[in-house]
């Protein structure tokens, strides 16, 4: 069994609109079975976010259809307010417009925002799953070795010992087989990463990284015991934040998600794979 790399504390550094409206699938818009108020309006405003938000990005309410207030009130049992509510934060991310004379649209995908979480885990959970999950690796690849070498060159003392704190736990999670442990430090290290680049722009795609190593669980590309090389590699990112070693840890970095890209291409390179398919 590997030992984890020497770590030795840190005393140098601180420092176009879419078609037509056309008429929402009657399907979309069955009549739903009246729930219990446990929760309040909150609760019930979430699951019909959930419910809208979901049909939305898997297609089932499609492009240009309009999402009718009171087929909504009475499929969902629930007042005008709430309804407008949740259409207010579909509009937000960029799902939904008003229209006047027309009403709420459901927008054409390039006008989603695509950086929100809860519009990438409604992808994640489409037919176009993996075409999502794609474009997410491809997106960590360009972002976590800029991040890391920003972290080895402006992270301070309490984040740079975090990010050695969590290599270490990663190291003696991986080696001993606790693969949900390990996936949570993984999160954490690399969201500590992007943190400590100092970077608001990149720190706030940590939601990104996240979903790729959990996709890897997900599509069982994730082994009990995490490859020895990659616990190096995650080991060679902390020491060299740690020292402030810019280049180094931006190497390492690529490494790691390079590896994490070649394990994941397959699903989607597969000749013929459909895109929601793992």
């Amino acid at each position: 069994m590997g030992h984890a790399p020497e770590l030795q504390e840190d005393t140098t550094h601180d420092g176009g609109d879419p078609p037509s409206a056309s008429v929402v699938p009657a399907a979309a818009l069955a009549p739903a079975a009246a729930e219990p108020t446990v929760g309040g309006a909150s609760r019930r405003h979430s699951e019909i976010l959930e419910t809208l938000g979901g049909q939305i990005c898997s297609g089932e309410l499609p492009p240009s259809c309009v999402l009718n207030t009171d087929e909504l009130e009475a499929r969902f049992a629930v007042s005008r307010t709430l309804v407008r509510e949740v259409l207010r934060v579909l509009a937000t991310m960029g799902l939904v417009e008003a229209r006047r004379r027309v009403g709420t649209v459901v927008l054409p995908e390039s006008r989603w925002d695509a950086f929100n979480p809860q519009v990438i885990r409604w992808k994640l959970a489409s037919p176009a799953r993996l075409t999502q999950l794609r474009e997410l690796t491809e997106l960590r690849n360009a972002v976590e070795p800029l991040a890391a070498m920003l972290a080895a060159e402006r992270a301070d003392t309490a984040e740079r010992a975090e990010i050695v704190r969590l290599a270490a736990a990663m190291w003696a999670a991986g080696k001993t087989g606790r693969q949900q442990e390990f996936l949570a430090l993984d999160i954490e290290f690399h969201h500590a990463v992007l943190a400590g680049s100092r970077n608001q722009m990149i720190a706030t795609l940590h939601q990104i990284t996240q979903e790729v190593l959990a996709g890897r669980v997900q599509y069982g590309l994730m082994p009990q015991l995490p490859d020895h090389a990659a616990l190096e590699w995650h080991m060679e990112v902390a020491v060299a934040i740690q020292h402030g070693d810019g280049r180094a840890a931006r190497a390492a970095m690529e490494k790691i998600v390079e590896q994490s890209f070649v394990e994941m291409a397959h699903m989607w390179d597969a000749p013929g794979a459909a895109p929601g398919t793992p």
